[in-house]
């Protein structure tokens, strides 16, 4: 195997080690083993010519999520940036030894890390096209979900917010997604405010 396999190999068995597991087409992944493949494959799809930072990044992302609860923080916006803040440093340092175990130097490292850190977004093009690859899963496999969950105005908070951290590329990907009857609808809501 290449390094990048290596590294893919190692990434993926420590998400496989997810406690939570989501159906998808009839077979069972644990949860984010599941997303990082198909963040995986929104950044290839963006992305054909990716360099190998960003699909590096792409599949240790949210490593470990699961790890660090959300409950362990305090309810409210602030609670949920510092849990968001706390988890991408967690994130970056799980990647940072799987990555010298593969063989990898520091400038590679860096580069992934700055990716999974999403920082530079507006001066490094590869954190906007995983910006663009995280949105496009959230609202691919998780946004319908909550719509039962939260308030038609929350719900197009979220979408406002979610449309604003993705370029033109990430927002054009986005209407060509498939949504339900509702949640097509609070999109066109969300678009229109």
């Amino acid at each position: 195997m290449n390094k990048l396999e290596v590294a893919f190999s190692l990434f993926d068995g420590y998400n496989m080690r997810c406690p939570q597991h989501i159906s998808w087409q009839g077979k069972d992944y644990p949860l984010e083993y599941f997303y990082a493949l198909k963040l995986y494959e929104w950044v290839k799809k963006l992305s054909p010519a990716a360099a190998e930072s960003l699909l590096l990044a792409s599949r240790c992302q949210h490593i470990g999520r699961w790890e660090i609860a959300r409950n362990t923080y305090p309810e409210g916006r602030v609670g949920y940036l510092k849990w968001r803040s706390d988890l991408a440093k967690y994130h970056a340092k799980i990647a940072e030894g799987f990555l010298r175990e593969a063989g990898y130097d520091q400038e590679m490292i860096d580069s992934v890390r700055e990716i999974v850190l999403k920082q530079k977004i507006k001066h490094n093009p590869a954190v906007q096209t995983m910006e663009n690859a995280l949105c496009l899963v959230f609202l691919e496999f998780q946004y319908d979900e909550l719509i039962s969950r939260h308030t038609d105005e929350k719900l197009i908070g979220i979408l406002r917010k979610t449309w604003a951290k993705m370029s033109s590329e990430g927002q054009e990907a986005a209407l060509g997604l498939a949504y339900s009857n509702r949640g097509k609808e609070l999109i066109k809501m969300a678009l229109a405010g």
